[in-house]
C-alpha cells in the first residue's frame, strides 16, 4: 500500500467515525419528553452506576464486545465484507474517541475541585 493509498484510508476511516459519532450523539443526548439536549456521556455514566464501576470500566465493558468480534473475524478464515469489518473497525475507533471524552470530563472535573 502506498502512502497516498494509506492516507485515503485514514480519511475515510475518519469520516466514517465522524459521521457516526454525530448521529449517535444526536440519537442519545436528545431528552424527547423534555426536547432538552443531555449528557453525551450518560448512558455510561448509567451503566457504571448499574454495574457499581466506573464509567470508564463500563466503556471497556462494551468495547470488550467489539474487540472479541474483531478478534474472531481475524483468526477466522472466512472473507467478511468490507461492511462488516468497517462497522466493528469503526465502532471500536469511536469507543476509544468516547473514551478518550470520559478521560477528559474526570480530568476537568478533577481540576475543578482542586481549585474550588
Amino acid at each position: 500500500m502506498t502512502q497516498e493509498q494509506f492516507n485515503n484510508v485514514l480519511i475515510s476511516q475518519m469520516e466514517m467515525c465522524d459521521v457516526i459519532l454525530r448521529s449517535k450523539g444526536e440519537e442519545y443526548t436528545s431528552d424527547p419528553l423534555e426536547n432538552t439536549k443531555l449528557d453525551r456521556l450518560r448512558h455510561f455514566k448509567k451503566a457504571a452506576i448499574m454495574m457499581n464501576i466506573t464509567p470508564k470500566a463500563a466503556l471497556m465493558g462494551m468495547l470488550s464486545k467489539h474487540l472479541i468480534s474483531i478478534s474472531d473475524m481475524c483468526m477466522d478464515k472466512a472473507d467478511y465484507p468490507i461492511e462488516k469489518w468497517d462497522e466493528k473497525i469503526t465502532d471500536t475507533i469511536n469507543y476509544l474517541f468516547i473514551l478518550k471524552a470520559i478521560v477528559e470530563e474526570e480530568s476537568y472535573e478533577k481540576n475543578r475541585s482542586k481549585d474550588s
